[in-house]
């Protein structure tokens, strides 16, 4: 499988006209799968002060990003990439 990298970009379809270019901000391992914090490349851009929406996606066997199907695994996932981030904050 092959291992996705922080700072990649990937086009991914909302529906079938849709495309948008997302950045991996941060990668994190779990019960066997891999997991990606992503922000779109556009907001990104902006240099505002305004939030940054980011979306938690699983790697699927390929390499390439999907949705989180469940609300249990997008909890954990949620959870593993918030404490990522406390512990950023405390080093």
């Amino acid at each position: 499988m092959e291992k996705i990298e922080v700072g990649e970009i990937f086009t991914i379809s909302e529906d079938e006209e849709q495309e948008h270019e997302v950045e991996v901000l941060a990668t994190t391992a779990m019960d066997g799968t891999e997991y990606a914090a992503v922000s779109f490349v556009e907001d990104l851009q902006q240099e505002n002060d305004e939030e940054i929406d980011v979306f938690f996606l699983k790697v699927d066997q390929e390499g390439d990003l999907a949705a989180i199907e469940s609300d249990e695994e997008f909890e954990k996932v949620t959870a593993a990439f918030e404490e990522m981030l406390v512990d950023e904050e405390i080093n």
